[in-house]
Order: structure tokens, then sequence, then C-alpha cells
């Protein structure tokens, strides 16, 4: 069954405010101004989301965890980490670990949380 365009539009924006908490307790973490940096921060990993969800053409099963959840989370870390080397962020060893891990758990685990509550509602018709 495909997913409908509000479903749709719904895994993408909860992808993209994920990665966006994800910019904003880093930046809070290292007492940086969460608003004032946290677009330079955010954007290269923006990026890589969009492009993972390009490739992978997410709209056709965005709650999908190994189709659609591992790629786009692969792209947003590799995509991200690149464009920050070229931005000339830097990108030190434990920040691509850490980025890594938590949005591994962002974006991977809402998607475990749907698949849960799918079956549950399932069960229950």
């Amino acid at each position: 069954m495909r997913p409908s365009a509000r479903h749709t539009v719904l895994a993408f924006a909860l992808d993209a405010a994920l990665v966006l908490v994800f910019v904003l307790i880093g930046r809070a973490s290292h007492d940086e101004n969460p608003v004032l940096g946290a677009f330079v921060t955010f954007w290269p990993f923006l990026a890589g989301l969009v492009l993972g969800w390009l490739v992978t053409r997410a709209w056709n099963a965005p709650f999908a965890i190994v189709r659609t959840g591992l790629p786009v989370w692969a792209s947003t870390v590799v995509v991200g980490m690149l464009l920050r080397l070229l931005s000339d962020q830097g990108v030190q060893v434990s920040f691509a670990i850490v980025t890594a891990v938590v949005l591994g758990v962002f974006l991977l685990g809402w998607r475990s949380i749907a698949r849960v509550v799918a079956r549950r509602r399932g069960r229950s018709a």
C-alpha cells in the first residue's frame, strides 16, 4: 500500500525536525548560541537528508527501516560530514561518531516506533 501524501510530508518533516533537534542540542551542549549559528550547522545535514530522500525515492516507503531509513541516515551523516569539510566547518572523529549514533537513533528510532504502533493498530482492528 502506497503512503498518502500527508504521511509522506509528515515523515520528511519529522526527519528534518529531528536533524534540527540534533543540531540545536549539539550547539547548546557546547555553549554556542543555539539559534544564530544553527543554520550553518544544519544545512549540510539537511542537504544530506534531502539527497537521501531523493536517491531512495523515500516517498514510496517513508516508514521503511531498511529500504528508506538506513540509506537516508547514511546519506545524512556522510553527505553532511563531507559538506562540513568542504565548507571549512571542521569534522573531528568524535563529532562524526556522535553524529552517526544520534542521527541513527533519531532517524531509525521513529520509524521503529511507527512500525510497532502500526502493528498494534492492525491487531486491534
